[in-house]
């Protein structure tokens, strides 16, 4: 009589010592005992995911409906039922197949006894081993569900991170080679000049590695990393996000610099690898767009060295036209500086014009507060007599054509007034709210450009000024108003030229 040899096990029982060798020595046992022939066994030591933990029993399945006649197989024999059916579903399909081909199921262990109150026995044991595997499932989900709420990940840390086996207090922390890398790609990604490419050989070019097997970061690494949460100290599970009790690699203004530019909302550059290009700024000789180059010198040691230039984008100047080419250093250098003309250096100078522009809003606060009290008091009035022209036309006093004439003065004059009311409320302190935050923002505009992102440095260019000019020897920026203001300064008639 042949059979065939089921065997499976968990990961997670094969730690603890029920083996795959255990339990084919013993249905090997008692195939010995029964006089039956082993035509083949089926083994298989899987975890409890679900999609891949039946693979293999599908596979048995199909095999033995194939092979059932040709093979005679009578039997397939498991150690015990719950080795070989995880749920109901498992029992139907291996009744069906008793059905079909005759193949009944034996076991080492467990012995049902024919007729109904084997079948009985057989269903209740089944239903048993679903019962055993839902609640593992469960709690195991509960085990998981739980580490998550006391701030922990599950399973392996993403890179950036290790596992540190055995330490309770802290089982995940910064790796020391792998952090540098993460904070790194955020910090260059934030910029806004650069894509998935340029990131990757930036980071190879500075010795920064994947994993030793792949040492660069592919498009798909980088984008996980990047709208990975978990480095800001934040977990994600089951669409829930939890703290982390870990130390996080990235700050969420960091980690939201670069979100805006993964979903667009910080435009990148048609060339994020030369950020000045592309119109920002013109030749001052002949007007065409100014252009990047980078320019590679390999070095003797082998290293490459990498300069940035910018030059005129004139292919065909004319004669006279003198050679405009900056290093990218210098002409950065040269925004930073003219921008830094938008500050007063005197300090006392600085709070005496700040002092002097919050009092003067103040002084248009305080006007439209009583322009809003003399334009409410005029408004009661006339709603006022509204009620009394109506109360005369009632009693008579007052005749129709009166009345109309009246009540359309009084009605477009209210109007006039609830426009006024509303064209006046609020404007005062909200631009003086505005007049304050942008003076502040200009005294500091040059360290604000520098430490920006690129495509935030061309929004600033563009609101400062309205066009940039390089010529061979300097760079003009003409300012918008009210910088222009602020730029040129102005001089008291009885000073002797002081800017203020």
């Amino acid at each position: 009589m042949n059979i065939v040899i089921w065997a499976r096990v968990s990961s997670r029982e094969q730690r603890e010592g029920y083996s795959i060798d255990a339990q084919l020595r013993a249905a090997r046992t008692r195939a010995q005992q029964s006089g039956w022939t082993i035509v083949r066994e089926f083994v298989v030591a899987e975890s409890a995911r679900r999609g891949a933990e039946r693979l293999a029993f599908n596979d048995m399945l199909k095999w033995v409906r194939a092979n059932a006649r040709r093979e005679q197989i009578k039997f397939i024999l498991s150690h015990k039922l719950d080795r070989i059916c995880r749920n109901m579903r498992d029992a139907v399909r291996l009744q069906e197949l008793d059905d079909e081909c005759g193949v009944e199921l034996a076991f080492v262990d467990n012995q049902f006894g024919p007729g109904a109150a084997g079948m009985l026995s057989f269903n209740v044991m089944a239903a048993v081993a679903q019962y055993y595997s839902d609640n593992l499932r469960s709690e195991v989900l509960k085990g998981l569900d739980e580490k998550v709420r006391q701030g922990w990940p599950i399973g392996s840390a993403p890179f950036g991170y290790m596992n540190v086996a055995g330490d309770t207090g802290t089982p995940v922390q910064p790796h020391p080679e792998k952090a540098a890398a993460v904070v790194r790609i955020f910090d260059l990604y934030s910029r806004g000049n650069a894509t998935f490419k340029s990131l990757a050989e930036t980071l190879y070019r500075e010795g920064h590695t994947y994993r030793t097997s792949e040492p660069r970061f592919r498009r798909t690494t980088l984008s996980y990393i990047l709208n990975n949460r978990f480095y800001i100290g934040e977990i994600a599970r089951n669409g829930q996000v939890f703290p982390g009790r870990y130390e996080p690699l990235i700050s969420r203004e960091l980690f939201d610099a670069c979100q805006d530019v993964l979903n667009g909302r910080n435009r990148r550059l048609s060339r994020p690898d030369l950020p000045l290009a592309g119109g920002l700024i013109r030749c001052a000789h002949c007007g065409f767009a100014i252009t990047g180059e980078r320019i590679r010198r390999r070095l003797r040691d082998g290293s490459i060295n990498e300069h940035l230039y910018y030059r005129c984008g004139n292919n065909s100047p004319p004669t006279d036209h003198p050679t405009v080419r900056w290093k990218a250093a210098d002409l950065e250098r040269a925004i930073a500086a003219d921008l830094s003309g938008l500050r007063f250096d005197s300090p006392e100078i600085r709070d005496l014009f700040r002092r002097t522009l919050a009092e003067a809003f103040r002084d248009i606060s305080d006007h439209q507060r009583r322009k809003a009290a003399s334009l409410t008091k005029r408004r009661s009035e006339l709603v006022n007599m509204q009620d009394r022209l109506l109360n005369a036309y009632l009693a008579g006093t007052i005749a129709d054509e009166a009345l109309k004439a009246k009540s359309e003065e009084l009605r477009q004059e209210l109007a006039r007034v609830d426009e006024a009311l509303e064209s006046n409320q609020g404007r005062g302190e909200e631009a003086g709210d505005i007049a304050l935050r942008l003076f502040d923002w200009c005294q500091n505009a040059a360290e604000n450009w520098e430490r920006s992102t690129a495509t935030a440095r061309r929004e600033i260019l563009d609101a400062v000024s309205l066009n940039r000019l390089l010529s061979a020897e300097s760079l003009e920026i003409p300012k918008r108003k009210p910088f222009d203001v602020l730029a040129e300064g102005s001089v008291l008639e009885t000073s002797r030229g002081d800017r203020i």
